[in-house]
């Protein structure tokens, strides 16, 4: 075991990768980092500065020149984690409907990968982590401690989105055909992501609480410590 361990978790939009990871971060005490939210955090930047989602090199060049950092969090207001970009606090920003809708584009640009993926790997050098995303085991951190893939139907992540979504604002709740639609979209876009590692443990999630599979987790963990 390596002196700061790393437990890599993927798997599609809406499988509930940050509940999960936070969750077996909080019981391990591990620095829990969400890599979509840096995507997120490019993108609300790109999106304000009025940038092009389509011009990669572009968005490449906002990446390096951007301070990106995820912390635990230091207000009590629900969130999992405090996001800064440039020092500002953006952690709820990154969430709005319209950044959903372009994250997986700007994710896609090879040249936005290059920058995020180094600095995520300094992350997990620096820290024991516990880190999600897409392609952490097969990219990002390919030689991870423990190697998690959560599955679930489109159908029944769109319900959980929009669960989520009724806790936040009940007022402003897209359809269910909204959400699904949505969701399939971003399974097209992120499919070249979305591939397990072939050492990765594979668990179904559909009829699974948030804490069972936590617990799922813990148990592979432990078993390998």
């Amino acid at each position: 075991m390596r002196e700061n361990p790393q437990i890599a978790i993927d798997g599609p939009a809406g499988v509930g990768k940050s509940t999960v990871g936070e969750g077996v971060a909080r019981r391990l005490g591990y620095l829990y980092v969400d890599t979509g939210a840096m995507y997120r955090a490019l993108t609300w930047l790109a999106l304000q500065r009025g940038i092009d989602l389509t011009d990669g090199p572009r968005l490449g060049q906002l990446a390096r020149e951007t301070s990106i950092e995820i912390t635990p969090p230091h207000i009590a207001d629900g969130r999992q984690y405090t996001v800064l970009v440039n020092g500002r606090d953006v952690t709820w920003d990154i969430r709005s409907p319209e950044v959903d809708q372009y994250v997986s584009q700007v994710s896609a640009h090879p040249e936005v990968r290059a920058v995020l993926v180094a600095r995520q790997q300094e992350l997990a050098n620096a820290r024991s982590v516990v880190m999600v995303g897409r392609d952490i085991g097969t990219v990002v951190l390919p030689h991870a401690d423990l190697k998690i893939y959560l599955t679930a139907s489109a159908e029944e992540r769109a319900r959980r989105r929009l669960r989520e979504l009724a806790t936040r604002d009940p007022a402003a709740i897209p359809s269910f055909d909204a959400l699904l639609a949505d969701i399939q979209r971003r399974d097209f876009i992120d499919r070249r992501q979305m591939r397990p590692a072939d050492d990765a443990v594979l668990v179904a999630t559909d009829n699974l609480t948030a804490e069972q599979v936590i617990e799922r987790i813990l148990a592979e963990w432990y078993e390998r410590t």
